[in-house]
């Protein structure tokens, strides 16, 4: 079987970048202490910053030795202001800082240098990267076809199907620990091994982590929000959420339920017994659903990603055919020798 990996390219840039900063630059409390230790950041003799292009570089490379993939697209965000701010929410990240110049500088570099050695790379600045992951699985993924979608964004669960896995990245020992829960192991069928701090979910261990199967992610995500992302969800229903969903199944058909009681208080207070005695929801969030309603629709198309942006490649378009000599050529551009010795 072939295999499609569509890399959220903004995501592993920007890990790339924080896991190899220099500790001066790390654990500085201010932006221009920061700034101060840019100096010390891995660089080339011509002062181009490379600690995040290297170890994304490696990664690939890594990626590229034990899994082989047949065709790669590489997606990125351009900007904040997608149609998310500017349509639904100003408040959508809005919480998230400005990324410093050294890594400004290696998002251009990296797009280009991918395009450059023959990558597919997608962006737009009204679509963020995950909404170039949705449309691309949702236009090609196919029994005859495994796609995997490579992020360390846990909203990309949207996307798990019976033809379609995430490999989250985390860090090593969460890995081990989760290997260990649900008895993985490289060799194991159906199973591949990845490089270090990748792990696998398919929909059941999607359900056995979240609660829900992938395919109510967005409506778990309308209710519990999403802080880091500024989706507001319904402040105090956390816990109640999957049980509800799962009974449910969708946002429409929980409001449907409060929506009978009429505001009869007898009705209500029957509802919030039948949510206790039989899903196990000891705090009835049942006023704070009503009162919240239109931020949780809301924040459902916050959580969605757009899976219709229109791809005009075809699945041979994505096919990898990495020129080697312009990857050399980059290389030596960037003095990343140890990268070179590693592809030869």
């Amino acid at each position: 079987m072939k295999k499609f990996l569509i890399i959220d390219g903004s995501s592993m840039l920007s890990t790339s970048y924080y896991g190899n900063l220099p500790k001066s630059v790390l654990f500085a409390k201010t932006d221009e202490e920061k700034e101060k230790h840019y100096s010390e950041i891995l660089r080339t003799s011509k002062g181009e910053y490379t600690n995040a292009l290297f170890t994304m570089l490696r990664t690939l490379i890594s990626l590229y030795k034990k899994v082989k993939p047949d065709y790669v697209a590489v997606a990125f965000d351009v900007s904040r202001d997608t149609f998310r701010r500017t349509q639904l929410a100003e408040s959508y990240k809005a919480n998230r800082k400005e990324a410093p110049a050294p890594l400004k500088e290696q998002f251009i570099a990296m797009e280009n240098l991918l395009q450059k050695i023959g990558c597919q790379v997608l962006m737009d600045k009204d679509y963020e990267a995950d909404d170039f992951a949705a449309s691309l699985v949702k236009k090609f993924e196919s029994p005859d076809l495994d796609t995997y979608v490579l992020t360390k964004d846990h909203d990309y669960f949207q996307l798990v199907s019976d033809y379609t896995r995430l490999w989250r990245v985390t860090d090593k020992e969460k890995v081990k620990d989760l290997q260990q829960r649900y008895g993985l192991y490289a060799g194991k069928e159906g199973y591949d091994s990845l490089p270090a701090g990748i792990f696998e979910y398919t929909t059941d261990l999607v359900y056995a982590e979240e609660g829900v199967f992938p395919k109510h992610i967005v409506t778990l995500l309308s209710i519990t929000g999403d802080p880091g992302d500024g989706i507001p969800g319904c402040k105090g229903v956390s816990s109640a959420a999957a049980p509800l969903i799962n009974e449910y199944g969708s946002l429409d058909a929980i409001y449907a339920a409060i929506s009978d009681c009429e505001g009869n208080k007898k009705k209500e207070k029957a509802l919030s017994d039948f949510w206790k005695s039989n899903l196990g929801i000891s705090r009835s969030p049942l006023n704070a659903l009503k009162e919240n309603k239109e931020t949780v629709y809301l924040s459902y198309q916050l959580a969605k990603m757009k899976d219709d942006i229109p791809i005009l490649q075809s699945l041979e378009d994505f096919a990898l055919h990495i020129d080697k000599t312009a990857l050399k050529e980059v290389l030596t551009y960037y003095e990343m020798n140890s990268l070179i010795a590693e592809i030869e």
